[in-house]
């Protein structure tokens, strides 16, 4: 794993000594680092990244890690709604979900609160209808939300949705998952 510690520091204007201030590491370490003699140990990568205010991903090398920078799912490549697309069903709208928070789906909810059980998950929930109407039911609150609308939420409150009206709804769902 190759890191791009010198590449970073330069960009941002930072010295070799401040950026051993900030970070609480040595000067001669972080000179080993920037030569490829040393490999920072995760708790050392933490430090630094912290240190130049970016994400510790941005340290290594893109190319060995796996993961792209961004994630691009054109409609003609887009995963088949799950569910065969006219009745109730999804399609996941990212092709790298490993390290990502956010999680977007494409969702044609059921026409009846088929499952009694209400969802409950860490982290919040956002819901833009682009098709229909949908309603959402909170236990105690029911919302009805139309073509173009937006709701989002704690994803911990108890909720369940279904399609309402002649034309099956479609959504756009992103949920976050919270802290790891």
């Amino acid at each position: 794993m190759s890191i791009r510690l010198k590449l970073l520091r330069k960009k941002l204007g930072i010295t070799l000594e401040l950026l051993a201030d900030k970070s609480g590491l040595t000067k001669s370490y972080l000179s080993k680092v920037e030569r490829g003699l040393n490999t920072p140990s995760i708790a050392a990568a933490l430090k630094l990244a912290r240190a130049l205010n970016v994400n510790v991903e941005e340290l290594f090398d893109g190319e060995h890690d796996g993961q792209a920078r961004y994630s691009l799912v054109r409609r003609s490549e887009r995963q088949a709604l799950v569910g065969g697309g006219e009745g109730p069903g999804y399609a996941v709208l990212t092709s790298q979900v490993g390290q990502r928070n956010l999680l977007p789906f494409l969702i044609q909810p059921p026409t009846e609160f088929s499952d009694p059980t209400f969802k409950e998950h860490e982290g919040e929930e956002f819901l833009f209808v682009h098709e229909g109407q949908v309603e959402v039911d909170f236990m105690s609150e029911r919302v009805l939300l139309e073509a173009g609308d937006a709701l989002h939420f704690n994803a911990q409150t108890p909720h369940r949705l279904r399609s309402v009206g002649e034309r099956q709804a479609q959504l756009l769902v992103v949920v976050q998952g919270g802290e790891g």
